[in-house]
């Protein structure tokens, strides 16, 4: 019990470790490194408790069928369209859209799919793109959009070829448990 919870956490208690040594040499480093955790950790917690409930409702409301027709494998240019749009209206830091690519994988979208919403999610929002264009000016912001979604369309493309049927299903296996060790509330 106590080896597995040492493997578990061995990421946390190696960075402990390393806090106490640092606070050993630089105390005021120490609480610096301290103070960015402590507000990381408030950022995640004000974040993810929405991400979570948005995630039950999806699973709830909708059937696996309807997400194999929209972003399955033979979805087609409906899947990508939706995919970007989805990423690109997403709310949250990148690690808010691993939980629903978790998601879309259980409920039927395909991997090229999901990289595109994954691309989307971390290139393309639409608060970001409002920004460019006042900030930055039309011609900015319209290229790196009229670049990048073709970018994440092939990149999408690319590690889906490269992506055999063994990590494939190793994927799968892996957001099953993850389903399964879920505390059901």
């Amino acid at each position: 019990m106590v080896k597995r919870l040492v493997r578990r956490y061995r990421f946390f208690l190696t960075m402990l470790v390393l806090l106490m040594l640092l606070c050993a040499f630089n105390s005021g480093m120490a609480r610096r490194a301290v103070e960015v955790s402590v507000f990381s950790v408030r950022e995640m917690l004000l974040i993810l408790p929405p991400i979570f409930i948005l995630l039950g409702m999806l699973d709830v409301w909708v059937p696996r069928h309807t997400m194999v027709r929209f972003m399955g494998k033979e979805s087609g240019i409906k899947g990508v369209v939706l995919a970007v749009l989805i990423g690109s209206a997403a709310a949250g830091p990148l690690y808010g859209a691993f939980p629903v690519a978790a998601v879309f994988l259980k409920k039927g979208a395909s991997f090229k799919n999901i990289f595109i919403f994954l691309g989307a999610w971390s290139t393309t929002k639409i608060p970001m793109f409002l920004f460019e264009l006042e900030a930055l000016g039309a011609p900015f912001a319209l290229t790196r959009m009229i670049v990048n979604i073709p970018g994440i369309i092939i990149i999408a493309h690319v590690l889906t070829a490269f992506l055999n049927n063994h990590d494939r299903l190793e994927i799968v296996r892996r957001v099953e448990i993850m389903n399964r060790e879920q505390p059901k509330g």
